[in-house]
């Protein structure tokens, strides 16, 4: 499905692949021979999606970016790069000759330097920089820049490292003390609830 978005029609190269479940919405470029798969979801909102050349995106990803008062997180993918079933990428860069695979997910704000590997179901948190040819290793949380890693049984390390992310700021432009996760998770989805408003207005350019 291609749709219209804030009034921006997506950009679809003729020889790239998009299946017929693949949603492809708003201010989104895709360049020749990518192929994106069934149940892939492209979503702009606010900001914009790059799709370089030869870009695969797995069955059920999500690709969406983000547009904040002062604060664009579009979502760039280099040329070359795979995206495995049921990642998710959001305002953030991936270089080319990436590879991320199933289950993993790349926060706001972060970059993927050419020919990173964020392995199976992991997990690279908002802003964090991952190195030229630096592999995730799968199930592990990759944080900050420079990049420290983190597996999920080192639970208070893990603890004081999100909390030091800030992410309610960065991928939601909110303020809220740690402490206060009602007031946090209230602002997040009072601003994500005024973003995806705009979809009201969509326009459905295929069936």
């Amino acid at each position: 499905m291609i749709i219209k978005h804030r009034g921006f029609s997506p950009k679809i190269d003729p020889s790239a692949y998009l299946a017929p479940t693949a949603v492809v919405c708003g201010n989104v470029a895709i360049e020749k021979d990518s192929r994106i798969m069934y149940g892939a979801i492209l979503d702009s909102e606010g900001s914009h999606i790059e799709i370089g050349k030869c870009i695969i995106i797995c069955e059920n990803a999500v690709i969406r970016a983000t547009a904040l008062p002062g604060k664009d997180y579009p979502v760039i993918i280099g040329n070359n790069t795979f995206v495995g079933p049921h990642a998710t990428l959001l305002g953030c860069t991936i270089e080319p000759n990436s590879y991320i695979a199933a289950g993993a997910t790349v926060l706001h704000g972060s970059v993927i330097k050419s020919g990173g590997v964020v392995a199976v179901s992991a997990f690279v948190h908002a802003n964090t920089v991952i190195p030229e040819g630096f592999l995730v290793p799968p199930h592990t949380v990759a944080i900050g820049n420079p990049v420290k890693l983190y597996g999920t049984d080192d639970k208070e390390a893990l603890k004081e490292a999100v909390k030091a992310v800030g992410f309610v700021k960065t991928a939601f432009g909110a303020e809220a003390d740690w402490k206060d996760g009602g007031k946090r998770y209230k602002k997040a989805t009072e601003v994500r609830s005024i973003e995806f408003k705009e979809h009201f207005n969509d326009i459905i350019l295929d069936e």
